[in-house]
């Protein structure tokens, strides 16, 4: 069932009609916030690590449990907001995260800063309730809006890197975190202002899979755990092996539980359909290339050019590297969809697969011939990934219907969650191996190895999308 045949038809256009514009705006700030305030955490491991006194890979926690939480917290708040208590959940949700934003910016133990980073993740699930409102409440403007929604919560992740880091070199790392409390506080009275009410308080006792929920969050914690500790892998590869399995099971055992509950978390049917199927599974692999070349780049840069490669560049000055990645990537956000009439989305995913398969071609042929390279690739990456983010929800909810979305992009969202944790812990792994004992930095063979392993991973995208979209068109 489409948003246009709902009973909601009337209040999506009429929604769309007088304050689409406002709600469009709301929708696509709430989504950049949470991503902005999510990656904080990757600028600020240093200045954390000094100001708390702690180890390099304890303050490198204030980073793995937002994405953590953000896992857990998404497929819950999916099937919360696939209710008409929407606006109760994202409020709620903003609530928790400007809290969390207080608390990390409060004179305090490194604990409280890490339980404010983990409430903080909560706010990463919004972006499937956005998407959700949007097709609930926009009409014909929701297919661009989703896309736009999409774009945000990835490219959003390269807007407050440079702030965060020019805000911790004048004022230190509170006051770099202030800047999550801002942005938060601006979230929740732009969602009290502009998300509509909800329309019914029937679906208020509907039960939620508590169990479900449990078993996945377990499964997940451990499956990203062990993928965002990269230094695990080759210091303490049995435990590693252990968790992985431990995950690896009980994820299988939610999936029993679901097929067999009335109201599961996630409607496992749905996701069999094959178009969902293999945009998840597209979804998957291409975030593995997507942030691989990504943690390359913002690391090649800082790598000291006295080793005869790397810019030396300091920490604002390789967040204004990311701001290429942010903006093409919006532009991209905006070009990309309107050629669906023309391209199916598998298709426009192959095209967007064959950017990204550039950036990895250039990264590793031209990194070294000057700075102005690196920002150049990250440009192209940047297009790359915008044009992926905004095509991938048009692939899934073409044929989920409307009261799903939630349920299906926040699983879409988890599984790129996955994608990207492995690609930056497939990074580390290669960058330690290609590191000489008592070096500070990776070789430059072992950047192009990294490179070309991703320029793979981006091949294997492009084969994935081709293929299932000859298998559409197969399709009577």
């Amino acid at each position: 069932m489409s948003a246009s045949t709902t009973p909601e038809t009337g209040q999506a256009q009429e929604s769309a009609g007088r304050g689409g514009t406002t709600l469009v705006a709301a929708l696509v700030f709430i989504a950049l916030v949470v991503a902005a305030i999510g990656s904080l955490g990757a600028p600020l491991i240093t200045s954390v690590a000094k100001d708390y006194d702690v180890s390099l890979s304890t303050a490198q926690w204030t980073l793995t449990i937002t994405l953590l939480t953000g896992a857990v917290a998404t497929p819950l708040l999916g099937r919360l907001g696939s209710a008409h208590r929407r606006r109760k959940v994202v409020l709620a949700t903003l609530v928790i995260v400007a809290l969390g934003s207080v608390a990390t910016v409060v004179p305090a133990p490194f604990a409280v800063l890490l339980a404010g980073r983990a409430a903080q993740g909560v706010g990463l699930g919004l972006t499937a309730l956005m998407m959700a409102t949007a097709r609930h409440h926009l009409g014909d403007r929701a297919v661009s809006t989703i896309a736009m929604l999409s774009v945000a919560s990835t490219v959003g992740i390269g807007v407050g890197y440079p702030i965060a880091s020019l805000l911790a070199q004048l004022g230190g790392v509170r006051v770099a975190y202030l800047l999550g409390v801002v942005v938060a506080v601006a979230a929740l009275i732009t969602a009290m202002v502009a998300i509509p009410r909800d329309t019914s308080a029937a679906s208020e006792k509907e039960p939620v899979d508590w169990f479900g929920a449990s078993l996945l969050s377990v499964g997940l914690v451990a499956v990203l755990l062990v993928t965002s500790q990269s230094s695990w892998w080759s210091s303490n590869p049995v435990p590693v092996v252990v968790i992985l399995l431990v995950g690896a099971v009980v994820l299988a055992a939610w999936v029993v539980v679901e097929r067999k509950t009335a109201r599961p978390l996630v409607d496992l049917t749905a996701l069999r359909h094959p178009a969902v199927a293999g945009a998840n599974v597209v979804m998957f692999v291409s975030g593995i290339a997507m942030y691989l070349l990504f943690t390359l780049i913002t690391r090649f840069v800082q790598t000291p050019s006295q080793v005869g490669y790397g810019y030396g560049l300091n920490q604002v000055e390789a967040g204004l590297v990311l701001v290429p990645f942010s903006a093409l990537g919006f532009v991209a956000g905006r070009v990309v969809p309107k050629l669906r009439e023309k391209i199916s989305p598998f298709g426009l995913l192959t095209a967007n697969g064959v950017v990204i398969a550039v950036a990895c071609v250039l990264f590793a042929g031209l990194r070294g011939m000057g700075v102005g390279w690196p920002i150049v690739v990250m440009g192209v990456l940047g297009f790359g990934v915008g044009g992926f983010s905004a095509v991938m929800p048009q692939a899934i909810l073409a044929v989920t219907p409307a009261e799903e979305t939630a349920a299906a992009m926040s699983v879409n969202q988890v599984v790129r969650s996955v994608g990207f944790s492995l690609g930056s812990a497939v990074s580390g792994l290669i960058l330690a191996a290609n590191t000489a004992t008592g070096s500070f930095a990776p070789t430059d063979s072992g950047y192009s190895t990294a490179a070309w392993t991703a320029g793979v991973l981006a091949l294997l995208t492009i084969v994935l999308a081709m293929g299932i979209n000859a298998s559409r068109r197969k399709q009577p």
